[in-house]
């Protein structure tokens, strides 16, 4: 899924530097979409880690 962001995020710099275009657009939604995924993966996975510590 890393693979995926970052495939997203670099189509979304090209879009950028080629005028932001509508593609940028929705290149940008779906690299804010995959951000806060992570994020959310990462919280869930450090707590299942610190949870299983105790």
């Amino acid at each position: 899924m890393l693979y995926y962001a970052l495939v997203f995020l670099v189509i979304a710099l090209l879009a950028a530097v080629l005028g932001f275009g509508g593609l940028a657009v929705a290149f940008a939604g779906i690299a804010k979409i995959l951000f806060f995924l992570f994020i959310v993966l990462f919280l869930v996975s450090l707590v299942m880690h610190v949870g299983r510590r105790v």
